[in-house]
C-alpha cells in the first residue's frame, strides 16, 4: 500500500531480460537507505519487489503480465521513475490510498501551462469512467492527484509547481504514456453493488427444495 507522495525521482540504471519478463536495477538518491530485500516498492505507481540491493541501487524483478498491462516496458536506460516506499504505521496519510495495481495505461492529450502551475489532460479507456468523480482521487505513474474535470473518455488535473518538479511529470510531452489506478474505494463500492443485485437475482430464481415447498403451502 502506498499514499502516492512521491519520495523521489530515481532513473533507470540497468535493464536485464529473465525468464519470466525483466530485471529494473533503479539507481537512488535516498530511499535505497530505507529499503531491504523483499520490500515492495512504487515504481511509477506500479508495485514492485526488492530482490537485490547494491549501494544506491536495486533492483526490482518485473513479470511479462506487469509489462503488458503498464508503462514498464517502454522504459529505457536513463529514463527518470516516480519512487515511493510501502505505508508504514507512522506514514502521513498525505494522498490516498494506493495499491500500486494499475487499471489501465492513459495518454497525454494537453499540457497548459500557467503562471504558477500547468493543467495535464489525459485519456483514457470510457469503461474506467465510473470510476472517476469530480474532485476525486486517482494516481497518475504513482502520483496521487485530483481530478479537475472529467469528460466521457478523457480527465483533467491541475498540478502546482512542487508536485511537477520533484516528479517526472516535469518531463511529460503530450502523447507520452501514464499509469492509471483509479480509486479502490469506487471499486470496492462497485463490487459491493454488483454482487448484492446478483445475489438478489439468484434467490428469485432459485428452485425449491420439495421441503421448503411443503412448508409454503398454506395450511387447512
Amino acid at each position: 500500500m502506498f499514499t502516492g507522495i512521491i519520495q523521489e525521482k530515481g532513473k533507470i540504471f540497468q535493464i536485464a531480460n529473465s525468464i519470466d519478463g525483466k530485471k529494473f536495477s533503479i539507481e537512488s538518491k535516498n530511499i535505497f537507505k530505507e529499503l531491504e530485500i523483499g520490500d515492495s516498492v512504487a515504481v511509477n505507481g506500479v508495485c514492485q519487489t526488492v530482490v537485490e540491493i547494491n549501494k544506491n541501487i536495486f533492483t526490482v524483478d518485473t513479470v511479462n503480465e506487469t509489462l503488458k498491462k503498464t508503462t514498464l516496458k517502454d522504459l529505457k536506460i536513463g529514463a527518470s521513475v516516480n519512487l515511493e516506499t510501502a505505508v508504514l504505521p507512522t506514514t502521513k496519510m498525505g494522498g490516498h490510498f494506493v495499491q500500486g495495481h494499475i487499471d489501465t495505461v492513459g495518454n497525454i492529450l494537453q499540457i497548459n501551462k500557467l503562471q504558477n502551475s500547468a493543467e495535464f489532460l489525459f485519456s483514457f479507456s470510457p469503461q474506467f469512467r465510473k470510476y472517476l468523480a469530480t474532485t476525486g482521487s486517482i494516481a497518475i505513474d504513482g502520483v496521487s492527484l485530483t481530478t479537475a474535470q472529467i469528460f466521457d473518455s478523457s480527465f483533467k488535473v491541475a498540478l502546482i509547481p512542487h508536485t511537477i518538479e520533484t516528479t517526472i511529470f516535469t518531463n511529460y510531452k503530450i502523447g507520452d504514456k501514464v499509469n492509471l489506478e483509479f480509486d479502490i474505494i469506487g471499486k470496492y463500492v462497485e463490487s459491493i453493488l454488483l454482487y448484492s443485485a446478483n445475489s438478489r437475482v439468484n434467490e428469485e430464481f432459485e428452485p425449491k427444495s420439495f421441503l421448503s415447498s411443503f412448508i409454503d403451502q398454506p395450511q387447512l
